[in-house]
């Protein structure tokens, strides 16, 4: 490794240095409040050149289109991070355990989207979190939720599980039942540090899904938002990102307003495991003064939005219902 991307990998890793530092105990208390400090600071720092990162790869391809027209980077299925443990097959769109690839780190506060399948009465044995808001969409199987907080559930289709992880939580999640376990696990960034930990759920079910788009999470203090364990409505979380889910039918067409100005789409691969080349359903998603784009099961796309307000179009045109889920994110 060159000198100078050494010594950008270390400046990267600075937070973790200082989290692990902090959370061992290796660091006086009379120091750990400043540290604390600096900690925010940098993440703060790191994300604002993640972002202008972002920002220029946007503008590179771009050719003589205006930026107020919404743009798209293909994020291809295969070119994912991807590991077959046997017991767990994963995706992972960002840098992740053993893939890192500094051109997809994350994306405004997204961290982690991780397609996971877990094999039956198998799973990630207890861990711990630490500031992150971390949630699960349930696409089939059984998966079961354990944490330090006291909370013992068992999530099923449908479900939307969510753990603002605060100042710490050490949590379990594993396979229920006899059958494989297929969900997503998406981390977002919170905007506030060093709050309590909390534990939402939520159920979406099919019907409200099926060709509109259901609001599943929002950000605390958003219309229709409530603060509770369990109840209606999105689940609330402490980063600026708002999450739609939808079941598209074949030849179905939804719109969707994007208020932030960036995106992220991703076409769930629901008929079946597939580490090669995607196929299954497909969509195709547009925007007025756009290129299409097609899309199929496992592939995804950074959004560059343009004009606050613009509006994503995505369309069907497969032999089979698509399953999707689109990030409004500043």
């Amino acid at each position: 490794m060159r000198p100078k991307s050494c010594l950008l990998l270390h400046i990267a890793l600075l937070p973790l240095y200082i989290s692990v530092a902090v959370y061992l105990d290796l660091i006086p208390q009379s120091i750990s409040t400043n540290l604390s400090t600096l900690l925010r600071l940098a993440k703060a720092n790191l994300r604002a050149q993640y972002l202008k990162s972002t920002a220029e790869t946007l503008y590179s391809t771009t050719t003589g289109t205006k930026m107020s027209a919404m743009q798209f980077i293909p994020r291809r299925s295969e070119e994912r991070g991807h590991a077959d443990h046997d017991w767990l097959k994963t995706f992972h769109t960002f840098s992740f355990a053993m893939y890192q690839d500094n051109r997809h780190e994350l994306f405004g506060s997204l961290r982690v989207i991780n397609e996971d399948r877990v094999a039956p009465r198998t799973g990630f044995g207890t861990h711990s979190h630490r500031e992150f808001e971390i949630f699960s969409y349930v696409v089939s199987g059984e998966l079961e939720h354990k944490d330090s907080m006291g909370n013992v559930e068992v999530l099923k289709r449908g479900d939307l599980q969510m753990t603002s992880a605060g100042t710490g939580i050490s949590h379990s999640e594993k396979a229920h039942g006899s059958k494989q376990v297929h969900f997503l696990q998406i981390w977002a960034l919170p905007s506030i540090s060093r709050l309590p930990p909390k534990y939402y759920t939520r159920h979406f079910s099919d019907e409200e899904k099926k060709d509109k788009w259901a609001k599943i999470v929002a950000p605390v203090g958003a219309e229709g938002v409530l603060v509770e364990r369990e109840g209606a409505g999105p689940a609330p979380v402490q980063s600026p990102l708002t999450l739609y889910a939808t079941i598209l039918s074949q030849g179905k067409s939804l719109d969707r307003t994007m208020q932030g100005k960036k995106g992220y789409i991703h076409v769930i691969q629901t008929s079946g495991y597939n580490p090669d080349k995607a196929s299954g359903g497909s969509v195709k998603v547009s925007s007025r003064g756009s290129e299409v784009l097609t899309l199929r099961e496992g592939d995804g796309a950074y959004i560059s939005v343009g004009s606050k307000g613009s509006s994503l179009t995505v369309e069907n045109d497969g032999d089979r219902s698509v399953e999707i889920l689109v990030f409004d994110l500043d």
